[in-house]
């Protein structure tokens, strides 16, 4: 191998190193290729650097800032098979890192998402990146949870727990932000407009389908034998992207009141998570950080009665 040369991508260096790189190793990889572009000092900023080969391309770095997890770079580097173990990856890093420094928002720590036990793990573990969060999709099958029981078994009392909610609701989007924000504090998105959360979430472009939600049990301020008109705040909530009633799993969004105790949280969960997968699988995203729902989740994975499709996605940083 000839010493190399690098430079800032330019037009057309994508097909020639996705041609020398072939299929993506992972599919983070996947994701993280659509990043690699020219270089841009807004929406958003983003530094791309390529090495070359006697003129050829070979290798590849990006960093770039996001407004949604503010206080990392993402960044991401992919090196050909024979040009690996040389020091093209750590040169790469150290380019992208000096170009980090003149990022407007002032933000120099990088993050990036790898799979475990593959050459990019690795190669993050030798650069000094530790493990900030682990993310596995979860299939939970039919009937893994019993159905719960609402007050006196009745279709009213169950009526008053459980809910359609329009996927354009504000006291749905309030509750969804909120739990977005709170699952994600090793890694903070600061204030999210609604605007924001129904982009991210819940309007059409986003696949959401439509949306259930378990509410807490309805109190009246006659006591607790007088109906009350006032309906009960959310305390969990199921966005779903697919169609249901068939026997393809559905996508969903699962999360709950984020002010609840642990407790009364992770039963919450377990409750609309029983009632939305009685008949039909439903896969989720399911995040260490997210304690509630790893604490329904942990056990049926135990027992197989969930189990995780594909690889683990960690995402490891400064």
């Amino acid at each position: 191998m000839s010493e190399l040369t690098y430079r800032a991508w330019r037009d057309g260096d994508d097909l020639a190193l996705n041609e020398l790189w072939g299929d993506p190793e992972t599919y983070q990889g996947g994701q993280f290729r659509g990043a690699l572009a020219e270089n841009s000092d807004a929406g958003p900023w983003r530094r791309c650097i390529v090495a070359e080969d006697q003129g050829i391309p070979v290798a590849a770095g990006v960093i770039y800032e996001t407004s949604l997890h503010a206080q990392r770079l993402w960044a991401y580097l992919e090196v050909a098979k024979d040009h690996r173990r040389a020091g093209v990856g750590a040169t790469l890093l150290t380019m992208l890192r000096r170009e980090g420094e003149q990022a407007p928002s002032g933000v120099r720590a990088l993050r990036t998402k790898v799979e475990p036990g593959t050459p990019g793990a690795a190669f993050t573990r030798t650069a000094g990146m530790r493990q900030l969060q682990r993310s596995r999709i979860v299939r939970v099958q039919p009937g893994a949870l019993r159905l719960p029981v609402f007050g006196d078994g009745s279709e009213a009392a169950a009526s008053a727990r459980i809910q359609d909610l329009a996927t354009g609701s504000v006291e749905l989007t309030d509750v969804v932000g909120r739990y977005y924000a709170s699952a994600h504090e090793w890694d903070p998105t600061g204030v999210l407009s609604p605007g924001t959360v129904q982009k991210l979430f819940l309007d059409d472009l986003s696949g959401a389908h439509g949306a259930i939600v378990l509410r807490g049990t309805p109190e009246s301020a006659f006591g607790g034998a007088v109906a009350t008109g006032k309906k009960s705040r959310i305390q969990a909530f199921a966005v779903s992207y697919t169609q249901g009633a068939t026997d393809e799993p559905t996508d969903v969004f699962l999360g709950h009141e984020p002010s609840l105790p642990p407790e009364q949280a992770a039963a919450a969960v377990r409750d609309l998570l029983a009632l939305i997968s009685h008949q039909y699988p439903v896969v989720l995203e399911l995040d260490d950080s997210m304690a509630a729902l790893s604490a329904v989740v942990g056990p049926l994975l135990d027992a197989g009665s969930a189990r995780v499709l594909g690889a683990e996605t960690l995402v490891v940083g400064d």
